[in-house]
């Protein structure tokens, strides 16, 4: 495993869009907190539900919000938060009733542009030691409308068929926002709201659950984080707020970290490499990570979230909106703009050219 105080700097060869900034993988008594700073919370019911100069009001601030941050809090969404707390106990079920050797089965894989299926603790990437089992779930995992396969088998998927099902609930659930959220984002920055509505059709995801179970005295010393930091490799991302804290976000205009906040119940967007691309760096792909919580419930709680990162099929280019200037990237495949960026987590064999 490499070394937890390893700079992001190391592996910048790898990133498809400008990344200027340098920080740590895991969290250090060396790290900056802006404790003054508050990600903005915002009601997407005046974007659903209102008149075009509520949609357009909801757009601008939306968009203005990730533009400053990349990331923003959205509460009137829709879903009802019973959804999310049975979710929890899902996830939390899968992880700790499944044995290992079961867990393994579904190894992780790359499938298209995805490495999907399980993550085993400290596996989660070849450069880091991440404190987290996870495990990924693309459409193809559900038995959703799709173009893409002509037969579904739950068995593939999961480790018992009675899973698959109740983790449905929430994929459907996130769905009917893709398009409204995207929508947004665009119209607040004056580009065709509608511009990927057609990408956003039956397009593929990834449905991710984390599990952090409680760190030992040894893990707490040692240095290794929950969860690197990163950036997300997609267009945006769906985090229904944690009941555990610990997520922590880079604000590169004071370089400083800000803990996350989120009301219950509320969805964290923050948009990620695709969407930094396709919108000529006026939406940045933020950098984040999941440190120890500020009650220092690690020491005897898991920690369980449940992120939907929005991405498009592996054959469709991403390129510069019009109307966001003389573009800074050329157009590329959706395939090999992912493999390339991810290949930092699974080794240099991961990039797939187009």
């Amino acid at each position: 495993m490499s070394d937890p105080t390893a700079l992001n700097r190391e592996f910048e060869k790898y990133d498809q869009v400008v990344k200027a900034h340098t920080y740590r993988l895991a969290e250090s008594d060396a790290d900056e907190f802006d404790e003054e700073y508050r990600i903005a919370t915002l009601d997407v019911g005046r974007y659903l539900h209102g008149d075009a100069a509520d949609k357009a009001r909801f757009a601008r601030e939306f968009a203005g919000a990730l533009h400053e941050i990349g990331f923003a809090v959205l509460t009137g969404h829709g879903v009802d938060p019973a959804l999310y707390d049975e979710m929890h106990e899902d996830v939390l079920e899968l992880f700790t009733t499944t044995p290992m050797e079961e867990k393994m089965r579904f190894r992780a894989e790359r499938f298209g542009s995805v490495n999907q299926g399980y993550f085993p603790i400290e596996e989660t990437s070849d450069i880091h030691p991440d404190l987290v089992e996870g495990w990924v779930w693309c459409r193809r995992a559900f038995d959703i409308p799709q173009e893409r396969s002509s037969h579904f088998r739950p068995e593939e998927f999961w480790p018992s068929a009675e899973y698959e099902p109740r983790f449905r609930r929430l994929v459907e659930a996130h769905e009917a926002l893709f398009k409204p959220i995207a929508q947004s984002m665009f119209e607040g920055l004056g580009v065709d709201p509608h511009a990927y509505d057609k990408k956003l059709t039956q397009t593929n995801f990834g449905l991710r659950g984390n599990y952090y179970p409680p760190m030992t005295g040894a893990q707490d010393q040692s240095g290794a984080g929950r969860l690197l930091g990163h950036e997300d490799v997609d267009l945006f991302t769906i985090l229904p707020a944690t009941r555990v804290d610990g997520l922590q976000v880079w604000n590169h205009r004071t370089a400083k970290w800000v803990r996350m906040r989120a009301p219950y119940g509320s969805i964290i967007i923050n948009t990620g490499d695709y969407m930094q691309r396709i919108t000529n760096d006026v939406l940045p792909s933020t950098t984040h990570r999941v440190g120890k919580p500020s009650d220092r419930s690690h020491l005897s709680a898991p920690r369980v979230s449940f992120p939907m990162a929005v991405y498009v099929w592996e054959e469709e280019l991403l390129e510069v909106l019009p109307g966001l200037g003389e573009p800074k990237y050329p157009p590329v495949k959706a395939i090999a703009f992912h493999t390339r960026s991810t290949s930092k987590f699974y080794g240099d064999d991961y990039a797939v050219e187009s």
